[in-house]
């Protein structure tokens, strides 16, 4: 068997069997084929199964020191060995040895961030600002709907830019392909459908139940880059901090929702989070949000 056979196999059973996103299985594989060639596995040398289910737990150290060496920090450690004990146990499994658990190596301490949301007023600011700032009437129209979708209904950058015409017209609601091929139902408020239905009516572009409802200049289907650029300039042009990104959009539909009520798993289903542990951190954002709200208003607070 071949490395290239070592990493088909892999890929498959994450985009297959596991449902993988394929910018998931394209980091998994890259994983995988940074441990063959710490291992000696280069594109010459066959492999078994076996082979790689007898990877010990100091091969891994070694691995990791190796690659911290080259400068990742502990999140990006951390996301690679896990990446690799799913390899392993995979690879333990295609030798008949699916009882033996991988190597045992614990991963870096990672801090888990608090997402900063922007303010309703500075969401919607920011997706005006996008479209005053475009080049074209029609793109500065297709930003601010993109903008307002992420933040109205809570989507992934990744699943707003996968829609395509075949969503038109749109109703209350709207189905979505999350992460892992899961679909789920967001809301779609007035004012986000009626910039859609703007951008669309200015797109030069035919949209199609086949094509891409939002489109990038040359016609085809627009990328994160662009969204990002976007907002990248909307932010500057309002000194908001380089937090405020597409993703920041999300936690602020997450986070403002909380503080209006939301119970947990109803967030938990909105957001289209796999475990609602993903979704107890916006607990700590809208503690952190009352937190500045007390710090700002209260008469003791500021006497201080």
């Amino acid at each position: 068997m071949t490395r290239a056979d070592v990493l088909e196999a892999w890929g498959s059973h994450l985009a297959q069997a596991r449902r993988r996103s394929a910018h998931t299985t394209r980091a998994y594989l890259a994983t995988a084929a940074r441990l063959l060639d710490f291992l000696g596995k280069d594109i010459t040398v066959s492999v078994t199964w076996a082979e790689l289910a007898r990877c010990t737990s100091e091969d891994l150290r070694r691995h990791l020191a190796a690659r911290r060496a080259g400068g990742i920090g502990n999140a990006s450690a951390a996301r690679e060995l896990s990446a690799l004990k799913a390899f392993l146990t995979f690879a333990r499994q295609q030798a008949g040895d699916d009882a033996a658990a991988p190597p045992r190596v614990r991963g870096p301490r990672v801090k888990k961030g608090i997402p900063r949301p922007v303010t309703p007023d500075e969401a919607v600011n920011l997706a005006s600002m996008a479209d005053e700032l475009a080049t074209d009437d029609w793109i500065g129209a297709r930003d601010r709907a993109v903008l307002v979708l992420l933040y109205g209904s809570g989507l992934r950058i990744s699943e707003a830019l996968s829609l395509t015409g075949a969503v038109m017209p749109l109703g209350d609601r709207l189905v979505v392909l999350g992460k892992g091929n899961k679909e789920r139902v967001v809301p779609i408020l007035p004012i986000v459908r009626a910039m859609i239905e703007d951008y669309l009516a200015k797109c030069p572009w035919p949209v199609s139940a086949d094509t891409a409802l939002f489109r990038g200049a040359k016609g085809g289907a627009l990328s994160q880059g662009m969204v990002q650029k976007a907002m990248a300039r909307a932010r500057t042009a309002l000194g908001l901090p380089q937090t405020a990104t597409p993703h920041a959009l999300r936690h602020s539909f997450a986070t403002h929702l909380l503080g209006a009520g939301a119970d947990l798993r109803s967030l938990q289903e909105l957001l289209g989070h796999a475990s609602l542990g993903s979704t107890q951190i916006y607990t700590q954002v809208d503690a952190a949000t009352l937190l500045d709200v007390y710090r700002n208003a209260h008469p003791r607070e500021n006497d201080s």
